[in-house]
């Protein structure tokens, strides 16, 4: 069986992340596993790049310009809205050809384009398609938060000038996507029981088969260290208790830095407990004036080891994002034997299962993002928070469960086809 996983970059962003250590536990269950993708960084044989062209990166510039248009020339949610108006064909290319399976990732901002995938679903393979956000069952958004607009159909989307309108951008690409989708047959994963639930209440999916894995995590890679060590080699204080926060942009708005800068506030307040932050991501350097906390930003680090080492000095994670599908972030911390504290939305309280291996706080709340902050670090076994941490993505999140649950959907599609043929 050879499997051909498309997505937009070989190791930028989660979607990147995931993809990369599915095809690693797929060649190390003897599945023959590819990437194909747009962005490559290394020289890893098993990624192959698209064909050089000036047009992959006017790909990307034509879609951003025509979402701009769109959007009365607003950079307000220039980047939240993805139209797939434009993309390159990759039936062509001799790594899809050779494929018995085309595995879709994150394939936005330029990679493939709707009449591009309506191409692959043509062609006759099994196309298994996993969704590390809601993109696939809603028009134009990643992130809903709270519209229900793709249960019926997308139109007056929020994220269009007045909240658009009945013949809006989000009207026309949800009929784009119903066209590509009409008589065809796509495995969809979702990577959390929740995203798994609300894609099944999309009305773009209906009758398509719905299934959700989560993201697998190399456990020999991402383990408990010892923190002073830890710390040491990252120049980090060894007599303060480590607070972790983590993001590709630390700016981001869906992933919550406000309410953990209101968390801190909290901390500080009669408190006598050191803490501290560590930021991990990039644009860290703008929140860190307004943090009542002394904070260490590390910017934006891209070396497995060393972020494996960040995990390893911190004494709790936090991530009080907005919305979220299964977080790799959380998952990488509490392989470090790290007990982490977020919001309860979306897939996070699957993976922490509250005062067992972490604290799932209310929503937007951020007095009980600090109380579970501080329940941790002064209150709680903090040990057995540890250790139960490591047990569940043992568990649940190994390269060898999830590859065993990737090959039972693999086997099904590619039964499915040849009964349709």
């Amino acid at each position: 069986m050879k499997i051909l996983i498309v997505n937009t970059s070989e190791r930028t962003g989660g979607a990147a992340v995931a993809a990369n250590r599915l095809m690693k536990a797929l060649n190390n269950y003897g599945v023959k596993a590819k990437m194909l993708v747009r962005d490559k960084d290394t020289d890893a044989l098993t990624v192959s790049a698209l064909p050089p062209s000036p047009r992959l990166r006017w790909n990307f510039l034509w879609e951003r310009l025509c979402i701009y248009f769109k959007t009365h020339f607003s950079r307000q949610h220039l980047f939240e809205i993805d139209i797939a108006n434009t993309g390159s064909d990759i039936t062509r290319l001799r790594e899809f050809q050779e494929a018995d399976i085309i595995h879709l990732h994150w394939i936005n901002q330029g990679m493939l384009s709707l009449s591009g995938i309506q191409k692959i679903l043509r062609s006759g393979k099994p196309v298994v398609w996993t969704m590390h956000d809601i993109w696939p069952a809603t028009a134009i958004c990643h992130v809903t938060l709270d519209c229900r607009s793709f249960t019926s159909k997308c139109c007056r989307c929020r994220l269009l000038p007045g909240g658009g309108s009945a013949h809006d951008l989000a009207d026309s690409v949800w009929q784009k996507k119903q066209r590509m989708l009409e008589g065809e047959n796509i495995s969809f994963v979702a990577c959390s029981r929740w995203l798994e639930s609300e894609a099944k209440k999309s009305a773009l999916l209906e009758g398509q088969k719905i299934t959700s894995i989560p993201n697998p995590i190399d456990t020999h890679i991402y383990k408990r260290g010892v923190k002073e060590e830890a710390r040491k080699r990252l120049g980090l204080p060894l007599d303060k208790r480590l607070i972790l926060f983590a993001s590709q942009r630390v700016t981001t708005e869906n992933k919550g830095m406000r309410y953990l800068i209101d968390a801190c506030c909290h901390l500080n307040t009669g408190d006598q407990t050191p803490y501290a932050l560590v930021i991990l991501g990039g644009h860290a350097e703008e929140v860190v004036a307004q943090l009542p906390l002394e904070a260490y930003p590390l910017g934006y680090v891209n070396d497995e080891k060393r972020i494996v080492e960040v995990y390893q000095a911190a004494d709790v994670f936090v991530l009080p994002s907005l919305s979220e599908n299964l977080p790799n972030t959380i998952m990488e911390a509490m392989a470090c034997g790290v007990p982490c504290v977020g919001f309860k939305v979306g897939g996070i309280p699957e993976e922490i299962d509250h005062q067992r291996n972490g604290y799932v706080a209310a929503y937007r709340d951020a007095e009980d993002l600090a109380r579970g902050i501080r329940w941790i670090l002064t209150e709680a076994d903090y040990e057995s928070l540890s250790q139960n941490a490591v047990e569940k993505v043992v568990r649940n999140y190994s390269l060898q469960s999830v590859a065993m649950r990737y090959l039972e959907v693999y086997q099904q599609a590619m039964a499915f086809k040849h009964y349709k043929l």
